[in-house]
């Protein structure tokens, strides 16, 4: 069963969304070490989500549609926030200081915070995984354990990866408008997350 979940949330963690694209984004225009403390703000918002789903908090956003929606466009209005931050310094340095560090960590928290699918996402996903081995409580956070451990490592080879570009993009002449490019990719998934948490009727 841990096996078949694991496998799952691989998977499911290797499908591109909003974390990803902001991530990669992020590591090729601002740096490895920026997009790496990034994700550990992702990573806490992932589990702050399995905690309240675990908590059986998820049931109030379908009893209120209207918290659900509050919560989608908050989060669609955050990424769009993050699309026009990297635009906006596009044409700005690398920095790698400890503040710009406390800002990435703090945007990638905020943004999860924010995404109702990850509530639902837990809630829908972790009673198929329930063996009945172990109190639903430990078995609950062990499967939420596993998951953010499966999506840390995940985002932040993403960031090593696409921090690779960033010494590219401090000596290229078109980095200017190279992270101006990457801004609207950010954009497009802000479009993206709206999409895609619109209630089906």
């Amino acid at each position: 069963m841990l096996l078949s979940f694991l496998i799952a949330a691989v998977l499911i963690e290797l499908t591109p969304g909003p974390n990803m694209t902001w991530l990669a984004v992020l590591g090729a225009s601002r740096g490895r070490t920026t997009a790496l403390a990034a994700v550990a703000g992702v990573c806490l918002g992932l589990a702050i989500a399995a905690v309240v789903a675990g908590l059986g908090l998820t049931a109030i956003l379908t009893e209120f549609p209207v918290l659900f929606q509050v919560l989608r466009w908050g989060g669609t209005l955050y990424l769009f926030y993050l699309a026009w931050d990297a635009w906006r310094e596009g044409d700005g340095e690398l920095k790698h200081t400890n503040a710009t560090r406390g800002i990435a960590f703090r945007q990638g928290l905020i943004s999860n915070i924010l995404n109702p699918k990850a509530y639902l996402f837990y809630a829908a996903m972790l009673p198929q995984f329930i063996s009945g081995r172990m109190s639903i409580a430990a078995e609950v956070a062990l499967l939420s354990a596993i998951y953010v451990a499966v999506a840390t490592v995940i985002h932040s080879g993403i960031a090593v990866m696409a921090g690779s570009a960033a010494t590219f993009l401090e000596t290229s002449p078109q980095a200017v408008t190279i992270r101006r490019g990457l801004a609207i990719l950010i954009a497009l998934a802000a479009v993206w997350f709206f999409i895609s948490t619109q209630v089906k009727r």
